[in-house]
């Protein structure tokens, strides 16, 4: 917060839980979802697997480090429900991205005339890639449009497929969509393009932890990518890719962006997939290590384990978005089934175009001004941004077991009175 900030005075307090945290208390944290937030717990496994990496680099990285890194593997692929010998770690999903849309270049798999289909409601950064992979194949990308306020899982798997053709080659989906935080009907997304020959990508960078039935193995498709820091609370750089099996072929191997000295030293029995992913180079692999205890750690948190945890999380989510909607006397513009731990709620325009272009003009250090004046005025961290091409403005709250529904009602006091505000402007 800048120094010239006035923290408003009547800042609620977070729940019980937040304890477990070391989020700043002056602030109320409503945005779990871009970064996430790593317990105490979780930050104390790291350092300690530091100082063991430290106290002997030799013997962690020659010795010590396979024999956790396949720890971590088998804690991760038993809660995503995938063989672990198919999860390769990565720093974040948009690395997975570029890793795998890459390969597909350098085999010919992407080649000149294909199209790549993706969404409108994708990460910008993931959609940078898709371009760049394509220009480098000759393809092209194709954007489909899926409406927003969206009525159902029906209506966005729709306007996704419709787009598809016999050119499609690859299509990225989210399984959670970042701007809208729409829980997609992946399922019935990736069985209808995988059935017709294309190869999905699903970017579930917000799923673990959030959605409650993620089954890879059922959902089969061909590549899958979620980081861990977000909703399973892990620390900063630690994310998978999943590839199916069938698609990693020692004789045509599927690699990473960056080959370190193992991609010409085998490991005699281990398989060259995941020597050459888990080890791209000197570096502190400690954040990914520390997946089994994150596991732990969220899990002791609450009754119930992670069941009650997300559900509680997206209960909390739902009262959250309520209560806003209900405060600016707007509707939620989609349906409960297709919401997790986030929500995105469309504000109120405002009836003055001239006004409503001067403040999208606005400078920002943030997406949005609004963003900067609930920073700056209420002490609340929480995205306003859009979609691309639209004039008007999101709020996404999210939901941890920290926050408690007093934030969401003071979030909704601070967007009634810094609405009314930019009336006057």
């Amino acid at each position: 917060m800048p120094s010239s900030a006035t923290p408003h005075p009547t800042l609620p307090p977070p729940s019980d839980l937040a304890a477990h945290w070391q989020l700043n208390p002056a602030v109320c944290f409503l945005n779990h979802g871009s970064f996430g937030a790593c317990p105490t717990a979780v930050l104390d496994a790291q350092q300690r697997l530091r100082a063991r990496m430290e106290a002997e680099p030799v013997r962690f990285f020659v010795e010590d480090f396979v024999p956790l890194m396949d720890e971590a593997r088998r804690a991760l692929a038993a809660f995503v429900h995938c063989p672990w010998h198919a999860l390769a770690p990565v720093p974040n999903a948009t690395t997975a991205v570029a890793t795998v849309v890459e390969n597909l270049v350098e085999s010919g798999r992407l080649a000149p005339g294909d199209e790549i289909l993706t969404n409108d409601h994708e990460y910008p950064a993931c959609q940078n890639n898709l371009r760049r992979a394509a220009a480098r194949a000759g393809a092209r990308v194709v954007t489909a449009p899926i409406p927003f306020p969206c009525p159902s899982p029906q209506v966005a798997a729709q306007a996704y497929l419709s787009r598809a053709s016999s050119r499609t080659r690859l299509a990225l989906i989210s399984h959670v969509t970042s701007p809208t935080g729409l829980v997609m009907p992946v399922s019935h997304i990736v069985k209808e393009l995988e059935e017709a020959g294309v190869m999905t990508l699903v970017d579930g960078a917000h799923a673990p932890g959030m959605v409650a039935d993620l089954n890879i193995d059922a959902l089969r498709p061909s590549f899958y990518t979620a980081n861990c820091h977000k909703w399973l609370c892990t620390p900063k750089g630690s994310a998978f890719l999943y590839v199916r099996p069938d698609l990693i072929d020692e004789d045509h191997p599927f690699r990473p962006l960056v080959l370190s000295n193992n991609a010409e030293r085998p490991r005699p029995g281990r398989a060259q997939f995941l020597t050459e992913f888990e080890y791209a180079g000197t570096s502190d692999y400690t954040a990914f290590l520390t997946i089994p205890d994150a596991l732990r750690a969220l899990a002791d948190l609450v009754p119930g384990g992670w069941p009650a945890l997300m559900r509680a999380n997206h209960e909390l989510c739902l009262l959250g978005r309520d209560t806003i909607c209900r405060a600016l006397g707007v509707t939620p513009p989609a349906p409960d089934a297709m919401i997790g731990s986030v929500a995105t709620i469309i504000l109120p325009p405002h009836d003055n175009p001239a006004l409503s272009a001067r403040l999208r003009a606005r400078p920002s250090r943030y997406h949005d001004a609004l963003q900067d004046a609930l920073l700056d005025r209420w002490s609340i961290q929480v995205p306003v941004w859009g979609l691309g091409g639209r004039d008007d403005r999101f709020v996404r709250i999210a939901a941890q077991r920290y926050n408690s529904p007093a934030q969401y009602e003071y979030l909704a006091q601070a967007l009634r009175e810094e609405l009314a505000r930019e009336r006057t402007m």
